[in-house]
């Protein structure tokens, strides 16, 4: 089942092409990996995914909205069909994990304390992390906080995660796990988009690899042209 489809896409931020001539699509329960150098698009990419870049020329359709043509009011609707990992995780400090996900859960429409508190309970135990709800964020280490991240992306069963850098500020080890967990994710049939300029994740984590390079998103057929 298809999720996204990007024809001759152009992404431009104010009068600057980003990138230009998009064309991928992706399929339910896939990995994709969007390699390329700081500052080549791939972030601008991902922020068309979920509107919070605007997308100039050409067709792109997700899930069943037209990125195009969708309206303001739409686009909350699109948002919680998308689970979105940040590298600087952008969890909230004043409060505990637990307080952190029910805040997701209340702003994003859920009304039932028992069936908030088994959501909460079933993602944290899908990221390794069910004895660690009461922490604040600043007494996790950096691996636990993007695990928690991750939990946070999957409350509202997400056909699609969109993970831009979820490594970049993590150890080598500690990276490794977080990819290993993106990739047992999509193999429950959610999607996963992943950005990185870390090519050894590529090599160690095979999945479907495009570039970013020169305004334009090459499909990379192996590894050898890395």
């Amino acid at each position: 089942m298809e999720l996204i489809n990007y024809k001759d896409v152009e992404i431009r931020k104010n009068e600057n092409i980003i990138l230009k001539d998009v064309n991928f699509s992706l399929n339910k329960g896939e990995f994709l990996y969007v390699i390329g150098k700081v500052g080549s698009g791939k972030s601008s990419l991902l922020k068309t995914m979920y509107s919070e870049t605007k997308i100039s020329e050409g067709e792109a359709t997700i899930f069943d909205y037209d990125l195009i043509k969708i309206k303001n009011k739409q686009i909350p609707f699109l948002r919680r069909k998308v689970g979105i990992v940040f590298q600087d995780f952008q969890l909230l400090t004043d409060r505990s994990i637990r307080k952190n996900l029910l805040f997701v859960l209340k702003a994003t429409g859920w009304k039932k304390q028992p069936e908030m508190q088994k959501r909460m309970e079933e993602v944290l135990e899908q990221v390794d992390m069910s004895n660690k709800d009461y922490k604040f964020p600043h007494e996790l280490s950096g691996g636990e906080q993007q695990r928690i991240v991750i939990a946070r992306a999957l409350l509202n069963s997400p056909e699609l995660i969109l993970a831009d850098e979820p490594t970049g500020n993590l150890d080598p080890e500690t990276g490794a796990q977080i990819v290993q967990l993106l990739h047992d994710i999509s193999k429950t049939g959610t999607a996963v988009v992943m950005t990185t300029h870390n090519y050894q994740w590529v090599h160690n984590f095979p999945a479907k690899v495009m570039k970013c390079e020169n305004q334009q998103l090459i499909n990379t057929v192996n590894n050898n042209n890395l």
